[in-house]
């Protein structure tokens, strides 16, 4: 495990202090289980995020398509 330096709000490491005086846990364990959240949450943002450019991509693709066709029916 790494060891790394955290630079905290006064507001933000008050707030979590009295968290961690409710919930009997080590500040450690509640700040990787924190940041652990944040990167879930973060992955799906960008997983969401890359989802919607290609579908915007496949919908362009379809209606290319679909005029082609129409111009097609339009021939016979």
């Amino acid at each position: 495990m790494k060891s790394i330096s955290l630079k905290m709000r006064e507001q933000i490491l008050s707030e979590t202090d009295e968290l961690l005086q409710h919930l009997q846990t080590s500040r450690n364990k509640y700040i990787n289980e924190a940041v652990a959240f944040y990167n879930q949450y973060q992955k799906r943002k960008l997983i969401e995020q890359q989802l919607e450019h290609e579908s915007k991509l496949v919908a362009d693709d379809s209606m290319q398509v679909l005029k082609e066709f129409e111009t097609l029916e339009d021939e016979d």
